[in-house]
């Protein structure tokens, strides 16, 4: 019987992590949330897949807490409203179940964070295109192959994996840098 190697995986997980930490050189990503919440916008998060989930994880840290009690801040998931998911991908196809979307709430808000490991996916791309031409900030997250996704994006992280797993890894890593960076940022006084 084959012994199952977790061992190596944490190795070659923290690795990759590593080497993460070399491609992060300013707070300008998290900075441009401080903002937004400051300028009392909200955010838009969308994702396919293991991303969809990853981007629910976030919105839950921003809208209801991450290290300490505080105020809520403004989060919006693209990836949950079946029924909306359905009649858009129903009526416009599934190419644009993000972008309607984006549409309908970019009055509120002043970011749309994607994430997408293969930086290819036809609604990322088409919601990335939709909010450069309405002025929303398009932060992006992918990974080594960076797809079309990192020249269209004003920001993109690509983490310095080809791997779903450790790309997944890095993602949610990274969004619990910014919540954390973001909540003490905004209410540093409720920490103490």
């Amino acid at each position: 019987m084959k012994k199952f190697k977790a061992l190596q995986d944490l190795k070659e997980s923290i690795k990759v992590k590593s080497l993460l930490l070399s491609h992060l050189e300013s707070n300008e990503i998290c900075e441009l949330y401080v903002k937004t919440y400051l300028s009392g916008n909200k955010i838009m998060i969308a994702g396919n897949g293991g991303s969809a989930v990853d981007a629910q994880h976030f919105a839950g840290e921003m809208v209801s807490r991450f290290n300490f009690d505080r105020p809520p801040l403004g989060a919006i998931t693209l990836t949950t409203d079946t029924s909306i998911l359905k009649a858009i991908g129903n009526d416009y196809g599934y190419g644009k179940i993000f972008s309607r979307q984006i549409q309908a709430h970019d009055r509120f808000s002043n970011i749309f964070y994607e994430i997408s490991t293969s930086g290819i996916s036809e609604n990322i791309l088409e919601a990335i295109s939709v909010c450069k031409k309405i002025g929303i900030h398009v932060i992006g997250f992918s990974g080594l192959s960076e797809g079309k996704m990192k020249e269209l994006c004003e920001y993109c992280i690509c983490d310095p994996s080809s791997l779903i797993t450790r790309i997944q890894e890095c993602h949610i890593t990274i969004e619990h840098a910014i919540c954390n960076y973001v909540e003490r940022s905004l209410f540093s006084k409720a920490s103490s």
